[in-house]
């Protein structure tokens, strides 16, 4: 394949997403992705072997779906106008990066109008329960799901479609919708969900460990990288804690902590040392850091497949 064939989707496809977020009056394949897990979910979560059966239903969508991006691509390598045009679509798709920060900035807004507006708004985004939260505490939970969602709905994407095209880019959506969908510690999902969440935890390691390593970078914190390293391990997940703990060490603040989730209050590790109070004001600060980071990735993945064919 003609690195053109890379890298021009992904610069088509990343101004888009700068452009116009998610389409949310058109079609969008993670919609398709959601509705074909749920009608897997209802068919086999059920009975005995459910471990068995959610492995199947992962490794089916997983496959299918990069089997056919994998199809696609090859179908239309010879019409390369065609090709980019759909790669194009597929890597908008694929990138989050403007609704990430559009949901943010609304929950901010909201914030403004009263704290029972925050909360709200809050809960679109967020699986904690927040009605019980303060204003401190809505905004730390927007700067946490700011960076995290950075790693698994940007930077992912990015890394599996520099890897394997398209094809990379939607087998990691299906992986990481799998996940949001069916990746849970409760009753339903224990077992039939628990391949899906593993999968989705080796998928996004290498990932959320750049999406640090570059919050450092575009922020001129390199000298903070072991305060990444000893807080990132800190978090329950593998992987979300890195990029918060970046976060919390540009922003010199602590993320974490106990929360509510389903009724049950879940300890959760405190990410940073210092304590301190919020303001509003610092949401720019955020947004700038996920528009550099992901505009220095799309940079280096371009970069990078140019000199190795143009070698």
């Amino acid at each position: 394949m003609e690195y053109q064939r890379i890298i021009i989707p992904l610069l088509i496809g990343y101004v888009l997403d700068l452009l116009l977020g998610d389409p949310r009056k058109l079609p969008h394949p993670i919609r398709f992705f959601g509705n074909c897990i749920a009608r897997g979910e209802r068919w086999l979560n059920k009975n005995s072997h459910r471990l068995l059966k959610g492995i199947l239903l992962t490794v089916v969508l997983v496959m299918a779906t990069a089997a056919f991006f994998g199809m696609l691509t090859q179908l239309t390598l010879p019409y390369p106008i065609l090709h980019d045009l759909i790669a194009s679509v597929v890597v908008f798709y694929a990138l989050a990066n403007k609704s990430l920060i559009d949901e943010g900035k609304a929950v901010f807004e909201a914030l403004a109008q009263g704290l029972e507006a925050g909360r709200k708004r809050l809960s679109w985004i967020v699986g904690r329960e927040t009605k019980m939260l303060d204003a401190q505490q809505i905004q730390k939970a927007v700067f946490e799901t700011m960076s995290e969602n950075l790693s698994d709905g940007v930077i992912a994407p990015l890394f599996y479609y520099a890897l394997f095209g398209i094809a990379g880019a939607m087998g990691y959506k299906m992986i990481n919708t799998l996940d949001s969908m069916i990746g849970y510690k409760n009753d339903r999902y224990l077992y039939f969900g628990k391949f899906a969440a593993k999968l989705d935890d080796v998928a996004n390691y290498i990932p959320a460990r750049i999406t640090a390593l570059l919050m450092l970078v575009v922020s001129g914190k390199l000298h903070k990288i072991p305060f990444v390293l000893r807080y990132g391990k800190q978090h329950a997940s593998p992987n979300a804690g890195y990029p918060e703990a970046a976060l919390a060490a540009i922003l010199e603040c602590t993320f974490g902590g106990p929360n509510y989730y389903h009724g049950k209050l879940v300890p959760k590790p405190f990410i940073g040392d210092r304590d301190r109070a919020l303001a509003p004001e610092e949401l720019r600060t955020v947004i700038q850091i996920n528009h550099r980071v992901t505009a220095v990735f799309v940079f280096l993945i371009a970069l990078g497949y140019y000199l190795y064919y143009d070698a």
